[in-house]
């Protein structure tokens, strides 16, 4: 699966489901709550941070993207888990969340 194309598809086509712990997450982000919108736009030229192949029962992957929503130009920066469930064509949101910059770089690469 081409990761990033396939997630792209699937929020322009509203093939996305997201988990109760991905909406728990959005809701209780300690930076303000993360919107549907802000998801989809991050999502939209989003980026492979890392690939969990063996994660069950869909491999999954973790995205990074930035949303405009109502923040700055140069966007909210969020992470997302997806994974991808091919018989339904469809996207999962696994969580969401706005990454801390003590513990990334770049937001795309782990300190330490």
């Amino acid at each position: 699966m081409n990761c990033p194309e396939t997630v792209r598809r699937c929020f322009d086509g509203e093939q996305v489901y997201y988990s109760g712990h991905a909406r728990r997450e959005m809701r209780e982000e300690e930076l303000g709550p993360i919107t549907d919108r802000e998801v989809h736009e991050a999502m939209l030229s989003t980026q492979v941070v890392e690939e969990y192949p063996e994660d069950t029962p869909y491999p999954s992957a973790l995205l990074f993207g930035s949303s405009a929503a109502g923040h700055s130009a140069a966007g909210r920066p969020l992470h997302a888990v997806c994974a991808y469930d091919a018989a339904d064509d469809r996207v999962i949101i696994v969580t969401v969340y706005e990454p801390d910059p003590a513990k990334w770089e770049n937001y795309r690469r782990r300190k330490g």
